[in-house]
């Protein structure tokens, strides 16, 4: 046992982890999920609170089943190895808070760090300069981690406590069997479902389950993180977890090469725009703010299932920002920014700017 865990978490473990994620992301957009967005923590939750009707932005509603199957495969993982350990108390109304920057920072762009590199990986240009603003904001997280920067300490929860989030993915599941979509219909029992759009487009259940719990299970054991890499690199010189990114975005590349499925350029790109400063500023929003909570949206997933509860609250925060933000017009479009979105990034830099000063902790 002690020995896949080195592997897993190991050079050529990790670098393998990634490739095998990118391959069930772009097999996920073959079997139907929206265009490069084989698996995106960010537009994937805003979905899923569409579903439940938080928001009304009639294209992208559907309860994605790959949210909870991504946290459950984590949490299987983490019961087999030991790695179960329910904690919480490291700052979480600031969690929350940096959980909404997060989201509204990924719909401004339209996409988390995972998805840029799937947009990458299928020839769309413009997820360079989101890559490009999401390294440049954990470049300023490391500025304060650096002057002491630290949300303090959590500590060990009850066993009950680890679980909530795990049986909360558990009843979002079953909403989907209980209501599953009619035909034509946006509306089955209590969920709302889009009829056209990238809410409308996803892979069959049971492939979108497999395939999540898969991904899951492989982030937990190799600790794939795309802000850790880049952060990692950046502090301290170790490209450990960048393997990892690196080889994702490579196999993302080959495989859709293989579909015929590159479209290299920057317009005409799905579910994308090119306003490249906002691409940028929009993903230094989302950078620094996993910077400060210590993962990206992934990895909070992922750090979910091992019974985190204040990553938990980064989830909760995402999915709130999520309704805010299509309720009142912050996320953009392929057609360019929301009417406020430019707005929310501004706001977003202040709170974070705020967020890293009075969390700079003195040495004693």
């Amino acid at each position: 046992m002690q020995m896949n865990r080195n592997w897993f978490a190991g050079g050529s473990g990790i670098a393998v982890s990634g490739a095998l994620m990118a391959a069930v992301a772009v097999g996920l957009q073959y079997f139907g999920n929206p265009p490069n967005m084989g698996l995106c923590a960010a537009c994937f939750e805003r979905d899923l609170v569409g579903a439940l009707g938080l928001h009304r932005a009639e294209i992208v509603q559907y309860l994605r089943p790959e949210i909870p199957a991504l946290l459950l495969g984590s949490f299987i993982a983490a019961l087999c190895f030991g790695e179960f350990k329910p904690r919480a108390g490291s700052a979480p109304l600031a969690r929350f808070i940096l959980g909404a920057c997060a989201m509204i920072g990924a719909l401004v762009f339209l996409g988390c760090p995972w998805r840029a590199l799937l947009r990458l990986g299928g020839g769309d240009l413009n997820a360079l300069t989101g890559l490009a603003g999401f390294i440049a904001g954990i470049g300023i997280g490391t500025i304060f981690f650096r002057r002491g920067y630290s949300p303090g300490r959590n500590t060990p929860q009850s066993t009950g406590t680890g679980l909530i989030m795990p049986l909360l993915m558990l009843g979002l599941l079953a909403l989907l069997l209980l209501f599953p979509q009619v035909a034509g219909e946006g509306k089955s029992g209590i969920l709302f479902y889009s009829v056209k759009g990238p809410g409308s487009m996803h892979a069959p259940l049971l492939v979108a389950l497999v395939g999540a719990l898969i991904v899951g299970f492989l982030a937990q054991r190799s600790r794939f993180c795309t802000m850790g890499a880049f952060r990692d690199a950046i502090m301290f010189r170790h490209v450990h977890l960048l393997s990892g990114v690196l080889a994702f975005a490579a196999a993302a590349f080959v495989c859709n090469l293989l579909f015929g499925k590159v479209n290299a350029g920057f317009t005409g790109q799905p579910v994308a725009h090119s306003a490249h400063l906002w691409n940028f500023l929009g993903m230094m929003v989302a950078g620094w703010a996993s910077a400060l909570a210590g993962g990206c949206p992934g990895r909070q997933i992922f750090m979910t299932g091992e019974g985190d509860t204040d990553a938990g609250l980064f989830m909760i925060g995402m999915m709130a920002a999520a309704a805010f933000a299509h309720n009142f017009g912050l996320a953009s479009s392929p057609t360019g920014i929301g009417p406020y979105g430019d707005v929310a990034v501004y706001v977003c830099l202040a709170v974070l700017l705020g967020l890293s000063l009075i969390h700079i902790r003195k040495a004693p």
